[in-house]
This record gives C-alpha cells, sequence and structure tokens, in this order.
C-alpha cells in the first residue's frame, strides 16, 4: 500500500475548491484541531476519515465541496506544553503543526490546503479583534472587578463553562474564587435567541438539550418578603407553593447580605461565606443530601400568609440566578426538604397529590389540589400559579420574570499566548477600541511569557508596547494587557475557510451568500456547551449586526463518539489519553496496514456516534476483506460477461450502502460491501467493466487509494472526474424474498416467492413445505410476517 499511497497523496495535494459556482456546493467542517505535542491518536482520524466519507460522496455526486482543515493554535493548552517544554509556544506550536499536518495528509481527506487557517496569524487575528471591537462598539464588550474560576495551576481567569468538578478542565487543578478585573461578553442578552435557534437545527436533541439545560430559561414571579428595615426579592417557578414557604435562602454573593446578618451571628456567617468561596459553581450544585448553611439571626414576612420566616445563607444559591434569593419549599421541593431536614425547619405541604398520598420522607415535586393555601385551597396548583402571581401584581408584592441560568461570558485571560485585547485605555477618553486601520495589534515577541499569577498578564510587564497613544485625542495611553481565549478563534474560523487570503475584510458577502451555514459539522460531544454555544453567539451577533445573512453556523451537526482502550495503568477502559498511556498512533497502524485498512476500520468499529474499544485484531479482518476485494478485482478471470442476477446483486448492494452512507451508518454500509463480496466470490461471478467502476467508485469514499489504483490501472479512469452511480430501484429488488417457515417458533423450512405474491398464496406454499410436521395436527395460529416469515402454531 505505501507506493500507491505515496503516488496519489502527491496528486490530491494539488486538489482545489472551485470558486463560487453554479454547481450546488456542499460545506462539510471537521472541528479543527489545537495541535497538541502528542499528534493524533487514532481517536482523533475517527472523526477525520468519517466527514471524508460524505465529502468524497458529495464531490461524485456533483457538488462543489469545501472540505477545509486549519489549527486552533492560541491558548492554555499551546502555552501549557511550551512551558512544560521550556520552549516559545510559538515554536512549540509550528512544530506541532507540521506533524499534525503530515498526519492529516496521509488519511487521503480531500482537504484543499490552499483553505488553512491557523489562528495565530495575525492576518487571521487582525479580523478576531475585529469582531471584538465590532462587539464593543455595540455595547456587548463590558469590563468587570467580579469573582471568577480561578486556576492556580494555568494561573489564570476560567469561564464558567471551563470548570469540571471544581476543578481546571484543561489541567484538573482545584478552581478558587478570586475578584479581579475581566472583559466580559454579554451572551445573556442573546439567551431567548439561543434557545430558539436549536428548534430549527438538524442536531441530536442530546446536544440540543444540554444547551437548553445550560441556559437554564424559568418561568416565574419575583415576589417581595420584607421586614421592618429591608427587603428581600426572591424569583421563583413555583408561586402556587408560596403557602409552604418556611424559610429564605441567600447566596453567599447576595449583596445586601450584610442587611439580613445580626451581630450575633456576624462570625459564622462570614467563616460560611469564606469557605463558599473556595467552591466552583458546579461543585455547589451537586444534588447532595448534606445540604450546609448558616442562618443569618433575621426574618422576613411572607407576604400571602403575613408569617415571619427565617433567612439563611447557603452556597446552593447562586448569585447570578434569579436575584441570588430562593424561598424554601420543602414539602414540594427536594433540595429545600434536604435543607429543612438538616436545619429542623417546618415542612407545610400545600398540594396534594390527585393519585396517591404524599410520602413524608421526600418532597412531592408533582401538581395537584392546594391546601393549606388560604383562598387558594381546592384550587388546581397550575391554575392557581397565575391565580397567585395576578394576586402578588395587583397588591403590589410580585411581578412576572422570566430567568435565565445562563451568566456573561468571560473573555479574558491573563495570559501570554492569546490575541492581545483591541483596546486602549486613556485618562481623557476612557477605554476606546482601536481602529481596523490599527489592526492586527500585534503579539509582542518576548522571551519571558510565563504567568504571573498577580491577576495582571505577562503583558503587563512589556512597557514599550503597553505605552501608546489614544486614537481618540492623541494622548498618551495603555493598551489592555489581558487577552483573549482559545475560544475566540473558533468562533468564527467556518467564515474565514472560504477566502482565508482575504486581506480587506473578514469575508466577502459572495463567498457567504454561496457557501454558508455549514451543511455538515462534525466534532466531539465534549463542544457541546462550549465551543457551540459560543459559536452560535457570534454568528447571531455578526447577523444583528449586518455582516452575516444568516444566524445559525450550522445546519446539521454530527458528534462522533470517543475511541476507548484499556489503560495499562489503571486497567480500565478509558478515553485515549497521552496522560492515560493509552494512545495508539496512527502512524504505526499505518506503517503496519496502510491508510485505507486503518480508514475502513475506523469507520467499522461500531456505530460513529457511539463510543468504541479499540481492539487491534480488528485490522486484520479489514485488511482481509481489502486483499480479497484487490485480488478479485485484479484476476483476469472476473471481467468478463455478468449474469443477469450479478446484475441484480450490484443494485442491491448499491442500495443498501447508500441508504446506510445517507443515515450515517457506514458501519453497516461496510457489511453491506462485505456480504456483496462474499457473494460473488463464492460463486466465482464475472463481473462487467461498468460493476466494477460502480463498486469501485462507491468504496473510494472508504478505499480512496486502493479505488483510484484500481479504476486507474483497471480502466484508465480519474477517480475525481467519476459520477456516484445511481442503483435501479426496480433491479435493486431481490428477484425472490425468502421466507422462513417455523413450526411452533422452531425453523423446519424455508421457501421463495417472487415480489407480489399475495399472502394467501405465501402461506400455501408455506404449509406445504413443513406438511410433515403439520400431519395430524391442528392448526391454532398463522402468524404472518411480510417479507420474513410464517410461523404455524400447532
Amino acid at each position: 500500500p505505501h507506493q500507491i499511497e505515496k503516488k496519489w497523496q502527491d496528486r490530491w495535494q494539488n486538489f482545489k475548491v472551485a470558486a463560487t459556482t453554479d454547481k450546488p456546493k456542499y460545506y462539510c467542517l471537521d472541528m479543527f484541531p489545537y495541535p497538541s505535542g502528542a499528534g493524533l491518536h487514532v481517536g482523533h482520524w475517527r472523526g477525520y476519515v468519517f466527514s471524508d466519507v460524505y465529502s468524497r460522496k458529495k464531490l461524485l455526486e456533483g457538488f462543489n465541496v469545501l472540505h477545509p482543515m486549519g489549527w486552533d493554535a492560541f491558548g492554555l493548552p499551546a502555552e501549557n506544553a511550551a512551558i512544560k517544554e521550556g520552549i516559545h509556544p510559538k515554536i512549540s506550536t509550528a512544530r506541532n503543526i507540521a506533524t499534525f499536518k503530515k498526519q492529516l495528509q496521509e488519511i487521503g481527506a480531500i482537504y484543499d490546503w490552499t483553505k488553512e487557517v491557523n489562528t495565530t496569524d495575525p492576518n487571521y487575528y487582525k479580523w478576531t479583534q475585529w469582531i471584538f471591537t465590532k462587539m464593543f462598539e455595540a455595547g456587548l464588550a463590558y469590563q468587570s472587578q467580579m469573582p471568577i474560576n480561578w486556576c492556580g495551576s494555568c494561573l489564570t481567569g476560567l469561564a464558567n463553562e471551563e470548570v469540571v468538578d471544581g476543578g481546571c478542565e484543561r489541567c484538573g487543578s482545584p478552581v478558587e474564587q478570586k475578584k479581579i478585573r475581566q472583559w466580559v461578553l454579554r451572551i445573556t442578552n442573546y439567551a431567548e435567541k439561543l434557545l430558539e435557534g436549536l428548534d430549527r437545527l438538524d442536531w441530536s436533541e442530546r446536544v440540543k438539550s444540554m444547551q437548553r439545560n445550560w441556559i437554564g430559561k424559568s418561568v416565574g414571579a419575583y415576589i417581595d418578603f420584607k421586614n421592618e428595615q429591608n427587603q428581600i426579592k426572591v424569583f421563583t417557578t413555583c408561586p402556587e407553593t408560596i403557602y409552604g414557604v418556611s424559610f429564605i435562602v441567600l447566596a453567599p454573593e447576595y449583596k445586601d447580605i450584610k442587611d439580613f446578618v445580626t451581630e450575633k451571628q456576624k462570625a459564622q456567617v462570614e467563616d460560611y461565606i469564606r469557605s463558599a468561596s473556595l467552591k466552583a459553581e458546579r461543585e455547589r450544585l451537586i444534588d447532595a443530601k448534606d445540604k450546609s448553611g448558616v442562618f443569618t439571626g433575621s426574618y422576613v414576612v411572607n407576604p400571602l400568609t403575613e408569617q415571619h420566616v427565617p433567612v439563611y445563607v447557603a452556597d446552593y444559591v447562586l448569585a447570578h440566578y434569579g436575584t441570588g434569593a430562593v424561598m424554601g419549599v420543602p414539602a414540594h421541593c427536594q433540595r429545600d426538604f434536604d435543607f429543612a431536614k438538616k436545619f429542623d425547619l417546618p415542612i407545610i405541604q400545600v398540594i396534594e397529590p390527585t393519585d396517591k398520598p404524599q410520602d413524608s420522607n421526600q418532597a412531592y415535586e408533582g401538581s395537584g389540589k392546594l391546601i393549606n393555601s388560604g383562598q387558594f385551597s381546592g384550587v388546581d396548583s397550575e391554575y392557581a400559579k397565575e391565580k397567585i402571581i395576578d394576586y402578588l401584581v395587583l397588591h403590589a408584592a410580585g411581578e412576572r420574570h422570566t430567568s435565565y441560568k445562563l451568566r456573561d461570558w468571560i473573555f479574558s485571560r491573563q495570559r501570554y499566548w492569546g490575541e492581545p485585547i483591541p483596546v486602549v485605555h486613556c485618562a481623557a477618553c476612557g477605554v476606546v477600541a482601536v481602529p481596523e486601520n490599527q489592526l492586527p495589534v500585534m503579539l509582542p515577541d518576548v522571551e519571558k511569557y510565563e504567568p504571573t499569577g498577580t491577576g495582571e498578564s505577562p503583558l503587563a510587564a512589556i512597557e514599550e508596547w503597553v505605552n501608546t497613544t489614544c486614537p481618540n485625542c492623541h494622548g498618551a495611553a495603555k493598551r489592555e494587557t489581558n487577552t483573549m481565549p482559545q475560544w475566540a478563534g473558533s468562533c468564527w474560523y467556518f467564515l474565514r475557510y472560504p477566502n482565508p487570503d482575504l486581506a480587506d475584510k473578514p469575508f466577502s458577502q459572495e463567498d457567504l451568500q454561496y457557501w454558508l451555514p455549514v451543511d455538515l459539522y462534525v466534532g466531539g460531544i465534549e463542544h457541546a456547551i462550549l465551543h457551540l454555544l459560543y459559536a452560535r453567539f457570534y454568528t447571531k451577533v455578526l447577523h444583528d449586526l449586518g455582516y452575516l445573512p444568516f444566524d445559525e453556523p450550522f445546519t446539521q451537526l454530527f458528534n462522533q463518539g470517543m475511541v476507548c482502550k484499556l489503560s495499562e495503568k489503571t486497567g480500565h477502559v478509558e478515553k485515549m489519553s497521552k496522560s492515560k498511556g493509552n494512545v495508539v498512533n496512527p502512524d504505526d497502524m499505518v506503517k503496519k496496514y496502510g491508510v485505507d485498512v486503518l480508514r475502513m476500520y475506523m469507520l467499522f468499529m461500531g456505530p460513529p456516534e457511539l463510543d468504541c474499544e479499540w481492539q487491534d485484531n480488528g485490522l486484520e479482518g479489514i485488511k482481509r476483506f481489502v486483499h480479497r476485494l484487490w485480488n478479485y478485482f485484479t484476476d483476469p478471470k472476473t471481467l468478463g460477461v455478468e449474469t443477469e442476477k450479478t446484475t441484480r446483486r450490484l443494485h442491491k448492494f448499491l442500495k443498501e450502502f447508500e441508504d446506510r452512507l445517507d443515515n450515517h451508518k457506514p458501519n453497516t454500509a461496510i457489511s453491506a460491501a462485505m456480504e456483496w463480496l462474499n457473494d460473488m466470490t463464492e460463486n466465482h461471478s464475472q463481473l462487467s467493466a461498468d460493476t466494477m467502476q460502480k463498486v469501485l467508485i462507491v468504496l473510494s469514499t472508504m478505499l480512496p487509494y486502493v479505488a483510484s489504483e484500481l479504476l486507474e490501472n483497471l480502466f484508465g479512469l480519474d477517480l475525481l472526474k467519476q459520477n456516484w452511480p445511481k442503483f435501479d430501484p426496480v433491479l435493486a429488488e431481490p428477484a425472490t424474498i425468502k421466507f422462513v417457515v417455523q413450526v411452533n417458533g422452531k425453523t423446519r423450512g424455508f421457501i421463495e416467492v417472487e415480489p407480489g405474491v399475495t399472502k394467501e398464496n405465501i402461506i400455501n406454499q408455506a404449509e406445504s413445505a413443513v406438511v410433515s410436521y403439520l400431519k395430524e395436527k391442528i392448526v391454532k395460529n398463522t402468524v404472518y410476517v411480510p417479507s420474513r416469515l410464517v410461523n404455524f402454531v400447532i
């Protein structure tokens, strides 16, 4: 294989995508990789081969196909790796990109390398900075002194989405809360648009559900709980349970918390707030039985019952959700139930289930009739929800409100290896965006780039870079020293691929109208919230600002499963990772088996959307299939006059292969190819040149090297100039239909009938086939399954 692979790789290096044409377009995109030092492993191959199958199929179907590749090379992963090696990130990044590119070129994918993008290229990040200035001018980017997730190992702030189980997503170190100046994007302004857009997308429900949950829309009411001096405004989605409130809980960060802490409780509350600040939000939201909290010493009045209820502080309440205050209704919220049990607070049932009595050992969170609810007792709880809000509004004790869990996006990083944020700080003019004609703001080339850990970026120490002039008044000013997060470059890269060499704008309207949005986007489920949500946000902002004619970037999304392997360290099957010592290098597999065998095996391992376990012995089976195919097609006795049965079998195979591919089941499409080859070789069937060509063309999606070589050597054809073969629906139907004939569920025979035979005739033929089993028996029932079986119950 290595000889023919080199030959075709050299030819395919010249593959170019046509500019905008009259042809229909197909834009197939992989989530571009960040080029780590470890290079690609076979898990990466799975997604890249999958997307290439569909790119090649569309090309053969006559589409103008854009299938580009690039590098997400700024950010924490690249910088941390460079620090570990003791070299500059620009050196390690360039080296890693060269390794990745060499590996990707072996895959045989139809990448047009003239479309390559690199997020660290100033000609690219000029426009990343330009997009930021447009957001700043639109009021969507702002500064804030705020508590953020701080990674003490990476020495930088993290967005909420980058914290997993209380640790840094990248390095796993514990995250603490730290208050520093940050740049923030108003993604919350787009919460409703981000939700609405999901309904229009051909994405898996799993991903759409993850995004909906992260945005966390809640429709409910604000309710005012007061005492003589102060007021707490609570947000609730269950106003119908207000008569069951037995306490109020404030978030540790609640803005007016001091107004409710008595002198007696002050020390205890302050200690609790300090301990809560060390926890990440996800850790605080874990649904554990052991709820923590502390009494403030204060009480407020329930506006409907006029009862005094105690005010607590607890870390399971978040300051940014609603108002940072919630009403505790233990009888009808399990979280509140656990809290009430721990602190011995009243549990007042106010909703009576209609079908069963309430379990006293847990909260009832369903609907029913209100009880113990004053004038609303006896009313259906869903109907009462609206009536109680009306009553609160009428008596100036509340208002309708919609809340979201989504927080504004913390956009700055206190690191070196990222896009400089293009603003300057002027004593006279304030914060001023750098104008387009002064972009890009170049990342200075420095020797010492390690993070400081002070909350300041290393750029702050480079005086000759920091000191500049204000674009407005031309007075002295200082550059912003925080850099953008890794996500900045990947939020819009799909817009740049059609024309990455544009010098005077980020993208052209002609390209946008023709190529965008992306038709098929392929990548891992781990990006369901972070990258996908951010890219959708950027697209909607640019659409609203008049730069894009669409507001959703990716029409169809496919998330491939991970390739897992037995870890030598733990003995468990785990996601492939260099740190786990279970990585399989595709270079080794290519050396041993060739690219086509590895490509086909990656597609054959199982349903592509599911995780699968790597097994070396599976490659041997694919190798045998490819060798059998090669030997059969190169055998001079194979080419000849084929029978009608062989022609029918070809069209059946073409239909099965295409149907399975179109349903994203390449693994079963390969099974169809194996079944076809078995049938042909078992019967030593001769094939016409037309049949051989059609089989090679469809298999070229998976075996591009083998198919290209055989098409050229046997028939003088260039694969990329061929057309996808169409099956004949009539010939694709089997000449006969095989039925299993059973007696009492046991197979006793088979019959073959022509299509169109009536059910009655099929049953009569089946009866004749098993007449010896039915002799002197009474048939009590006949089970008939169309096109499959007849079962006589005796």
